[in-house]
């Protein structure tokens, strides 16, 4: 029998667009991390086979989703994963939500709106970022900006992958009405060259998006845990790249990914931006005691 395994790409945690359990993080949560991630891009790749039927795709991922939850041990990520929550005594409820997304990825491929859009983020990213929130014990009122982080790299992701998402996967997440106002097809999406009206509607999602990734820049200094504050100071240096590289560059014939040496110098300035932030504070604090 074929498991969800085989059906993996071989994209791994060190292929993604931000770190996945990095080196920042501390080691008594890199297991539970990487289980959640195996689980999660094991899904995705399920949804994104390109020769898998739709009704073969949801049966794998009802599959998941069964053995996530106790009902079966043949599916060894989402065993695994449901060991890890139990150890930690954490409930699946966030992991079950990534599910729901890659499950319109199989049954929607057009999105009518920005807020058609978001609400799929609701479902594919928020909850890898509440979940990471969870997993180091922080309150629940960081998930707001956390939610604004985490949207912004989906639609970073969409804008980079807008090409490659219609020519593999006849799937848009371009929202159907800046094509209109844009004078943009689908279609276009099609071609190795933005025309100018296409264009024109990438970049103004791109400020969009720049607007919705300011509205997490609080996050770092939000979350109680140091290593968490730095690692989530790199993503948001990553993002803020990202999304620089996607209001003047057009996806479909320029590079809109970093680089090597572009992510080892975010991620050092974002460390250094975030150690520094948290020392000042802490003399801040010091002085005011001394005061008192």
């Amino acid at each position: 029998m074929t498991t969800a395994s085989d059906l993996r790409s071989g994209k791994t945690h060190r292929d993604e667009n931000f770190p996945v359990a990095s080196w920042i993080i501390h080691p008594r949560h890199r297991a539970l991390i990487l289980a959640f991630y195996n689980f999660v891009r094991t899904a995705d790749d399920i949804a994104d086979h390109a020769t898998l039927p739709p009704a073969e795709k949801l049966r794998y991922l009802d599959l998941m989703e069964a053995e996530l939850l106790g009902n079966g041990d043949s599916q060894k990520e989402a065993v695994s994963l449901r060991r890890a929550f139990a150890e930690r005594g954490m409930a699946p409820r966030h992991a079950l939500d990534v599910l729901v997304a890659f499950r319109l990825d199989v049954t929607k491929l057009r999105y009518e709106n920005w807020d058609d859009v978001i609400d799929y983020c609701r479902y594919s990213a928020m909850p890898v970022g509440r979940f990471m929130l969870d997993v180091h014990g922080e309150d629940i009122s960081t998930w707001a900006a956390s939610d604004a982080l985490c949207a912004g790299l989906q639609i970073n992701n969409h804008l980079q992958d807008c090409g490659k998402d219609y020519r593999n996967l006849n799937r848009v997440y371009l929202p159907r009405d800046a094509l209109a106002a844009a004078g943009a097809s689908v279609e276009m999406l099609g071609e190795a060259k933005s025309q100018p009206a296409l264009l024109k509607c990438l970049q103004a999602l791109a400020v969009r998006t720049e607007a919705l990734l300011d509205q997490s820049k609080s996050l770092a200094a939000e979350v109680k845990d140091f290593r968490l504050g730095l690692e989530i100071s790199v993503i948001q240096a990553f993002a803020d790249k990202i999304v620089n590289m996607l209001k003047v560059r057009d996806p479909l014939s320029e590079r809109v990914h970093l680089g090597p040496v572009e992510l080892l110098l975010q991620s050092l300035g974002g460390v250094a931006g975030e150690t520094a932030r948290r020392a000042i504070g802490r003399r801040a604090v010091s002085k005011t005691a001394a005061g008192a």
